[in-house]
């Protein structure tokens, strides 16, 4: 069944996000919802799936409606198996009363009602779900020896994974996820890559993940204009649609102001003379060539470059010399040893939960290692970004963007903290906006900001891309493939790492792994390797 949105408006106060959408989504088709933070991506989500009313309009969905849940709370004293089944309502409630029937004294009309039971069971392949469950889990990388445990006995992005599971069991009719690869290693955003390309109905995305949206989807739903815009294709064929479309638009505006010039220049020679009638007709003309005023995009493209020190550092910038790390009984890091050279750029990938902050703070000299010792070479001058944005910005501050950035270092004049707030997005009184009133794309954007105005020639980013929209992200990946200094960045996200990696730390479940090239020869590597095996 298709998704209908009939004149669907929501407003916040004087702000629109949207005005009279109508649109269908049709099965078979993957849409990709998109629009940078604050579009009302998630606000749409949740008029769709009748979580949030809209202003006006209304929406109409298939009977079997499956969305991704993000409150790992709500099935924390539940089985991991019977969380996932919870994705198919008909079928656990089904279960839910046989059980409790079972209980009771058995009764003719107990009898009849279990009977019934058994019969939605089988309808809904209930006889086969664990299978079909464990199957899921195992896809997405969730080990076998947690199906049977509850929620809260495994690993945090464990629990997520299981949550996503739950929205893909039971063949739902539509399936609307959001930012569903957050708690996702590559080879299982690959796995899921593959089930959503085979899922016949309708899918609706959200992710800012690039490559994830280039793989999956088959139409874009563009959030922009106040109002939204179905283009074929994935997002970067969206992308170049809709520029054209853009720049098509603006070309035939300025083609019209130049007809519009030319006849306002003969009414102006002629508006008193003989000539009146040719006037008016000059007059009506330029009435049906005045443009339409052209709705500014809301889709900005923050700059973001990083200038080295004019300091070179020798050749090794940092080495890392059997590094463990220890909580308590917990090991994190043991016995890594690495070397960072003049001109490497290292991409940090692996799980959620494995050490990747550790092993980054570890190399920052942020933190102490229980054994082993991090050196800095020769006129090394370090930058780092923490995923944690707290551990840099007070959120509590009420201390303007400017003042704040004006303490990165000595000797900044006004006009380098302002040019970097308008690169950053932050133009004109934005720029005395409290720290305390920022998002978290846009309190990342700041710490970026403050990276461009600092000294280094190493930087270090920690998950930078969590919190920024695609356009950012996209910015950011160009910044350091640009970056003539070294960095370190760990991300989940495969096309940012793809831009700038030269070399690898590769978190895998049972070692730590340095490798020597770029995202896409590892996973080739990998699946030879594999392939070799089986």
């Amino acid at each position: 069944m298709t998704v209908v949105l009939e004149k669907v408006s929501k407003s916040f106060g004087t702000k629109t996000l949207f005005e009279d959408v109508s649109i269908a989504l049709a099965p078979k088709n993957r849409y990709g919802l998109t629009g940078p933070n604050g579009s009302g991506k998630s606000t749409l989500l949740n008029i769709i799936t009748k979580q949030e009313p809209p202003t006006s309009g209304s929406c109409s969905l298939p009977n079997r409606v499956s969305i991704l849940n993000q409150n790992i709370h709500q099935f924390a004293n539940f089985r991991v198996v019977d969380t996932v089944i919870m994705g198919n309502k008909r079928l656990w409630n089904a279960l839910q009363e046989r059980e409790r029937l079972y209980e009771m004294e058995m009764t003719d009309e107990i009898g009849m009602k279990l009977g019934d039971l058994e019969g939605i069971i089988a309808e809904e392949d209930g006889y086969s779900a664990e299978a079909n469950c464990e199957q899921l889990l195992e896809g997405i990388g969730v080990p076998q020896d947690c199906f049977q445990r509850k929620m809260f006995e495994i690993p945090t992005d464990m629990q997520f994974r299981a949550l996503l599971c739950q929205a893909l069991f039971g063949s739902p009719q539509a399936l609307f996820l959001d930012e569903p690869t957050n708690h996702l290693d590559l080879g299982s955003i690959k796995w899921l890559e593959l089930f959503l390309k085979s899922y016949s109905g309708v899918l609706v995305v959200v992710s800012h993940d690039r490559h994830f949206l280039n793989a999956v989807t088959t139409h874009i739903a563009d959030i922009d204009y106040e109002t939204i815009i179905i283009y074929p294709g994935n997002y970067d064929e969206m992308v170049v649609s809709k520029e054209a479309v853009r720049s098509r638009f603006e070309g035939e505006i300025k083609d019209r102001q130049k007809k519009i010039d030319k006849l306002q220049e003969f009414v102006s020679k002629f508006r008193s003379g003989t000539r009146a009638s040719q006037v008016q007709s000059r007059l009506r003309e330029i009435d049906r060539l005045q443009p339409q005023d052209l709705k500014k995009s809301n889709i900005q493209r923050p700059y973001i470059r990083f200038v080295p020190s004019e300091k070179q550092p020798g050749k090794v910038l940092l080495k890392g010399d059997n590094l463990s790390k220890s909580y308590g009984d917990l090991s994190v890091i043991k016995n890594f040893s690495f070397e960072l050279h003049r001109g490497d750029k290292v991409g940090v990938i692996g799980n959620n939960g494995r050490g990747k902050t550790t092993l980054l703070k570890l190399l920052a000299k942020l933190i102490v290692p229980t054994s082993g010792k991090v050196e800095f070479g020769h006129n090394v001058l370090m930058s780092y970004f923490a995923q944690n944005h707290e551990e840099q910005v007070n959120k509590k501050d009420d201390e303007s963007l400017f003042d704040w950035l004006k303490t990165t270092r000595q000797g900044l004049y006004d006009q380098d903290i302002r040019g970097v707030l308008g690169k950053m997005l932050f133009v004109g009184d934005d720029a005395f906006k409290k720290i305390s009133s920022l998002s978290g794309g846009e309190t990342a954007r700041l710490i970026l900001g403050r990276m461009m105005l600092s000294e280094h020639n190493l930087i270090i980013l920690d998950e930078p891309n969590n919190h920024l929209d695609l356009e950012a992200v996209s910015a950011l990946g160009w910044a350091l493939s640009e970056y003539k200094g070294s960095c370190i960045c760990s991300s989940h996200d495969r096309d940012l790492i793809d831009r700038f990696a030269n070399k690898l730390i590769v978190f895998d479940d049972s070692q730590l792994t340095v490798f020597d090239g770029g995202l896409e020869e590892y996973l080739a590597k990998k699946q030879f390797d594999q392939e070799k095996t089986t």
